[in-house]
């Protein structure tokens, strides 16, 4: 979590927040271990703004 926390900008926290809203989706390995595909991470990212 902490380095795509890292590759988006944001803390570890608003990552979790992301996998709780069902932004992002988190695979569990054991209790612990959280992973993320980061195929999913940028497929995720929507453009907004400048000009259509």
């Amino acid at each position: 979590m902490q380095q795509v926390a890292e590759y988006l900008g944001v803390t570890d926290r608003t990552v979790r927040q992301m996998i709780t809203d069902a932004r992002l989706t988190g695979y569990r390995n054991g209790k612990r271990l959280v992973r993320i595909d980061l195929n999913e991470v940028d497929a995720a990212m929507e453009p907004f703004g400048g000009v259509a």
